[in-house]
């Protein structure tokens, strides 16, 4: 199957196709050779083929919290990718993460696109205290995504989209990077890096002590 094929009953995000490359070169400058990355919120698993096929020397462990219908269209989409383990549920709020032993020597990043905005806070601290938890001394997190950075105007159509966000569910909305920040600093984390992504979203770097 050609790199990013995939039959065309298996879901697909336009967005994440835009993204996955401006993503990816960024990963590419951040990340060493032969990372171990987990990536949390899968989604379709369009990031992990891309990437993983971009670069088979990185080990990608995609998870979702969904049913096992979507975990196995994950592993369906990235089908011939021997650097792409078997997707795997994982819901980051859950006090332990059921990754089992890392494999080479540890997890040198955890990856996450577009779950903050689309989830309760109670999320974010979840996440950051778990990917504290598995992340080797200087592993980084990554997240991309729209925030609101404080003494920053926010793009009009990031407004637009948090005004839907919080329409369709009270406990959405986007983000202020200082309380994702905050949350980092609690679990021992600390911000490294913010890159401007292309439609007014973000990629905020956290570096693990």
């Amino acid at each position: 199957m050609p790199q990013d094929a995939a039959p065309a009953e298996l879901p697909f995000s336009p967005a994440a196709d835009r993204n996955k490359q401006p993503i990816l070169d960024v990963l590419q400058r951040l990340l060493p050779p032969s990372a171990n990355v987990l990536e949390i919120a899968s989604g379709t698993g369009q990031h992990a083929q891309h990437f993983a096929a971009a670069r088979p020397d990185w080990i990608w462990q995609p998870t979702d919290a969904v049913e096992p219908a979507a975990l196995q269209a994950i592993d369906e989409r990235c089908r011939g990718l021997a650097n792409v383990m078997p997707a795997l549920r994982l819901d980051v709020v859950e006090p332990s993460w059921p990754l089992g032993p890392a494999p080479r020597a540890g997890r040198d990043a955890v990856y996450c696109a577009n779950l903050l905005h689309i989830s309760p806070w109670t999320t974010c601290p979840g996440l950051m205290k778990g990917a504290a938890r598995h992340l080797t001394a200087g592993g980084l997190l990554l997240l991309y995504g729209p925030f609101r950075v404080d003494g920053t105007a926010t793009a009009p159509s990031n407004e637009a989209f948090d005004v839907d966000l919080r329409t369709r569910n009270p406990q959405w909305g986007l983000r202020s990077l200082s309380a994702v920040e905050r949350e980092a600093i609690a679990a021992g984390m600390a911000l490294q890096e913010v890159v401007a992504m292309p439609a007014n979203n973000l990629l905020v770097v956290f570096r693990a002590s």
